[in-house]
């Protein structure tokens, strides 16, 4: 991958990925809000705004992230498994991003399909059978999954992996082709 294309890549994953990390925080705040209040106005305000942002953001966001860490590997010295916090991080990626689209979009729409079954200003006393903490617990553990996601690149700890430090044993698999070492040319002495 060239440079300018890496930084592309690189950029988009970033900003997808922050995106992803900034619609996590909404939907919990928006279940917090859900759960803690009185108003029915809010809990319907609450459930029906998660669920937009569950069908209309979830699935390209979390895929977004993916696609592009996945473009990452396969473009840089990086790779899938040659360092152990880049085969975490796509682990947790995979595993967030498989909880939201099934998971965490099947709870919002049943919480917003509740909500909306009530009629505007009629109180709701309504049994979600779990689902109002779930819709917190799910956004929680999902921030922290990014969370350790960003520590992961910042600090990339852990080493190569056991097939990451064979490959960079074997000369003919170095990261890359190797320069020849060339000195200046020595000015002829008068």
């Amino acid at each position: 991958m060239s440079p300018p294309v890496r930084r592309t890549v690189l950029t988009l994953h970033v900003v997808i990925s922050v995106g992803w990390l900034g619609l996590d925080l909404g939907l919990l705040s928006l279940g917090v809000a859900a759960l803690t209040t009185g108003d029915p106005e809010v809990l319907r305000a609450s459930y029906l705004a998660m669920d937009v942002f569950g069908d209309v953001l979830i699935v390209p966001v979390s895929l977004g992230a993916l696609l592009t860490g996945v473009l990452l590997c396969l473009g840089t010295p990086w790779g899938f498994v040659r360092y152990r916090w880049v085969l975490i991080k796509l682990v947790t990626t995979l595993v967030a991003a498989t909880a939201s689209i099934i998971a965490l979009r099947s709870h919002i729409e049943t919480a917003a399909a509740t909500v909306s079954k009530a009629l505007p200003g009629e109180s709701l006393s309504l049994d979600l059978g779990g689902v109002d903490r779930v819709l917190v617990i799910a956004p929680s553990v999902a921030l922290t999954l990014y969370v350790l996601n960003v520590a992961l690149s910042v600090f990339k700890p852990f080493g190569r992996t056991a097939y990451g430090r064979r490959r960079s044993a074997r000369p003919d698999r170095a990261a890359g082709p190797r320069r020849a070492a060339t000195t200046p040319p020595v000015p002829p002495s008068p």
